[in-house]
């Protein structure tokens, strides 16, 4: 007689951290353990855990009191399976590993918690060693594509709205230009997002390359309109149109940085903000400053919106695994969560597109957008 054993998974965070990780985790746990009874193993540090074989057991006490904290338990990393970094400082592929070590922990699926890099790194193992995946969207840029909202990102919504409004006063006080520069190499829902919130003046996004004239003419404008101060959000892969782009070869592509890196013009840092402070006070003359908010985007305790966001994905992933679907990333769609094939999403980014209500919103209030005077 065949002995019942209970569907066990796998659960690692992946990437970036951000608010709503704990709460997703929470509710994957509770549901897979409480409604469905699942064993649950927790493995830390995203890949390299697995890699590693860094996992332990979850019990119910495990989580409880982490909805409302930030960042992840579990702990994560930035590692691939197929490029781990060794003593000697070469990568390696441990991609045999990191599936052998699934299959030794009796997993029936691992959940993956991460943006697109962790996508692609999922699909890779995926394809390579069949295994059983279900991915859940968590990105402070929202650019997961297939995906309507990625939790993490209302919270830093909110923290860029904040650091804006309370950058008004002290911009108005001196009367300067004040550049403040978000997260977002690739995609600009967060300077958008957060530029239309907190009543920016300019808004850059890598999604349409600027014209520094017509920047610097729009803040210049303003002074002869008797308004002191401007606010200038950039995204951190914002780029100045580049001589071909007449050609339709678009912006320069700026090199990716570490996000937060601090960036000082003319002190030997680089950086899109400090770049631009530096430039449009040279051609305005108006006093400017830069501020860098960095990290703060990715901390703290999530928003009664997020941890809603990571409950439902994460219950919903837990409902997919009952039914034996895998393969899948858990989406919000028209408001529901949905399975999308991770092989339709991964690889893929989710941009601003140019006809989006919010850049048309931006422009109809009189926001700059770098492409137009």
């Amino acid at each position: 007689m065949e002995q019942y054993r209970r569907q066990c998974i796998g659960i690692l965070t992946s990437g970036g951290d951000c608010p709503a990780l704990n709460a997703a985790i929470r509710g994957i746990g509770k549901a897979a353990l409480g409604h469905y009874g699942m064993e649950v193993i927790g493995i830390l540090d995203g890949f390299r855990g697995l890699v590693e074989n860094r996992a332990r057991p979850l019990a119910a006490s495990d989580l409880s009191g982490i909805l409302t904290k930030g960042g992840t338990f579990l702990g994560t990393s930035r590692d691939k399976p197929h490029r781990i970094p060794v003593a000697d400082g070469t990568e390696v592929d441990l991609s045999a590993v990191a599936i052998a070590n699934y299959r030794r922990l009796h997993l029936d699926c691992l959940v993956c918690l991460g943006g697109g890099g962790t996508l692609k790194n999922a699909h890779r193992l995926m394809k390579q060693g069949g295994i059983n995946v279900v991915h859940l969207p968590k990105t402070i840029d929202n650019d997961v594509w297939g995906t309507d909202a990625c939790f993490g990102y209302d919270t830093a919504l909110q923290i860029v709205s904040e650091a804006i409004d309370r950058l008004h006063s002290t911009a108005d006080s001196h009367h300067r230009i004040m550049v403040i520069e978000t997260m977002g190499h690739n995609a600009g829902w967060l300077a958008l997002g957060a530029g239309v919130a907190g009543g920016a003046d300019v808004i850059l996004i890598p999604e349409i390359p600027y014209n520094l004239d017509y920047v610097a003419e729009s803040l210049v404008a303003r002074l002869r309109k008797g308004r002191r101060f401007s606010i200038v959000v950039v995204a951190e892969g914002a780029a100045p149109i580049s001589p071909d782009a007449e050609s339709g070869n678009g912006g320069k592509k700026r090199k990716k940085r570490n996000s937060g890196e601090l960036s000082v013009a003319g002190a030997g840092f680089t950086g899109i903000g400090a770049e631009l402070a530096a430039e449009l006070q040279a051609r305005t003359h108006l006093e400017a400053r830069v501020t860098v908010l960095g990290h703060l985007q990715r901390g703290g305790t999530p928003s009664p919106a997020d941890r809603i966001l990571a409950t439902r994905l994460g219950t919903a992933a837990a409902d997919l695994i009952a039914r034996g679907q895998y393969g899948v990333m858990v989406a919000v769609r028209g408001g529901e969560c949905v399975p999308v094939p991770i092989e339709e999403v991964a690889g893929k980014l989710r941009t601003v597109p140019l006809d989006h209500p919010l850049i048309d919103t931006a422009r109809k209030v009189g926001t700059c957008l770098g492409d137009q005077l």
